[in-house]
């Protein structure tokens, strides 16, 4: 029985995931799943409509459709300085109701948060997480929230930050930030979840293990990142509340549920 899978295209994810997409190598996990790599909100959308067995899509995504899918306790990110940034064009004039703002995606948790702590500021504009910083660049727009590689580049493309909305949650809430995670949709029996799961953090522990095996899958769908960006990025959102979530990673998405369960 092949299962069907869907993550992003980020180096965490193509990291973590490194048995499962090189089927030829690790035939034992490989094999099991047929494997699609797609934007965030691509995922968010696709996983809407029950595409997936298994999927990784944006946190507050996840907690909007717990109807249908459950969080896995293997594959998430979160964690302490990983948040999203709220950034803006040089000489921008200040933000106020009417500025255009650029965020990844309806579901996301970038969105949500932004929504959060600027709820009568910004005109938002989705389009896709790496359009934002190009569009701000060119004077496209004023403010946009950037995710994933965004927060090591965003300079190189002369853009000042406003906020770290990851920094704003943790003020509040003393917790991790749950940007993402994977889901397993309640169509798939309990048993072979657990088989997900401990497949999972096989390939993560491959993946800690040889680093440099695995950079090749990554630098595939790096969109043309540095290696300084790529394994700044692993660093950063590969931690680990990624094998395991754990009591305070639990009690993260308790709260992020109170806050937006009702969306």
């Amino acid at each position: 029985m092949s299962l069907s899978l869907a993550i992003s295209t980020c180096p965490n994810d193509t990291f973590m995931f490194h048995q499962f997409i090189e089927r030829e190598a690790f035939p034992t996990i490989g094999d099991r799943y047929e494997v699609t790599l797609l934007d965030i909100q691509e995922l968010n959308e696709r996983m809407d409509r029950e595409e997936f067995d298994f999927c990784k899509v944006s946190s507050v995504q996840a907690i909007r459709r717990r109807d249908v899918y459950s969080v896995c306790g293997a594959g998430a990110s979160l964690g302490f300085g990983v948040g999203p940034l709220l950034l803006r064009r040089k000489g921008a004039p200040a933000l106020h109701a009417d500025s255009k703002v650029l965020c990844p995606g309806i579901g996301t948790t970038a969105s949500a948060l932004f929504a959060s702590f600027y709820p009568s500021l910004g005109s938002i504009e989705h389009v896709v997480f790496s359009e934002i910083m190009p569009a701000l660049a060119s004077g496209a727009a004023d403010y946009g929230v950037v995710i994933h590689e965004g927060r090591f580049t965003y300079q190189e493309f002369g853009l000042e930050l406003v906020a770290d909305l990851g920094e704003l949650w943790e003020q509040r809430f003393a917790l991790p930030l749950p940007l993402g995670c994977i889901v397993a949709h309640k169509r798939v029996p309990s048993d072979v979840v657990a088989m997900f799961e401990t497949s999972l953090r096989e390939s993560i522990a491959f993946a800690y293990d040889y680093r440099e095996a695995a950079f090749g899958v990554m630098q595939r769908y790096a969109q043309e990142l540095s290696a300084d960006a790529i394994w700044a990025h692993v660093d950063l959102y590969v931690n680990r509340w990624s094998t395991s979530l754990g009591e305070e990673g639990s009690r993260a998405f308790a709260e992020l549920t109170r806050l937006y369960g009702g969306i």
